[in-house]
């Protein structure tokens, strides 16, 4: 199993769509508030189907409280940001890494990033775009961690 983090993720569609790939790959959804949304609303709900009554589920209250309370996996936090050089397929991901990621609008704070700045990552991209939709970018990195995990996929 690994570990999906929302921070502070701001549209519906994009957390239901998430929901429903944590499902589908055994993986726990953290959602760190503020949301830009009530969980309750129809359009997460829509976009993860009935998967979502399936999720496992954390909402915690800030990034302070999932940080103190996650303190030990530190060194298992993945960063996916723009900010970084390091291209996903280059990091060494292991079952029950966490992979965290920012809001569509925002990002991940930079400050949260250097607690572990060597597993700050990032999806290659060419000169035209600036970014991609958080669904894509949670499928992509999941994806390469259960890649390199395969044998244990959908066993823990």
């Amino acid at each position: 199993m690994f570990n999906i983090v929302l921070v502070n993720p701001q549209i519906p569609p994009n957390t239901g769509n998430i929901g429903r790939v944590c499902v589908n790959t055994n993986s726990r959804l953290h959602l760190i508030k503020p949301l830009g949304f009530d969980i309750d609303e129809k359009a997460v709900k829509r976009a993860g189907l009935d998967y979502w009554d399936k999720l496992d589920l954390v909402v915690w209250e800030s990034l302070e409280d999932f940080i103190n309370a996650n303190e030990k996996d530190i060194k298992r936090f993945f960063f996916a940001t723009t900010k970084s050089k390091k291209p996903y397929f280059k990091a060494n991901f292991n079952v029950g890494d966490f992979l965290i990621f920012g809001s569509e609008t925002k990002g991940l704070p930079i400050d949260f990033m250097k607690i572990n700045w060597q597993n700050a990552i990032t999806i290659p991209m060419c000169e035209n775009g600036r970014s991609l939709n958080l669904a894509v970018s949670v499928g992509i990195v999941l994806y390469e961690a259960i890649k390199q995990n395969f044998d244990n996929f959908c066993k823990v």
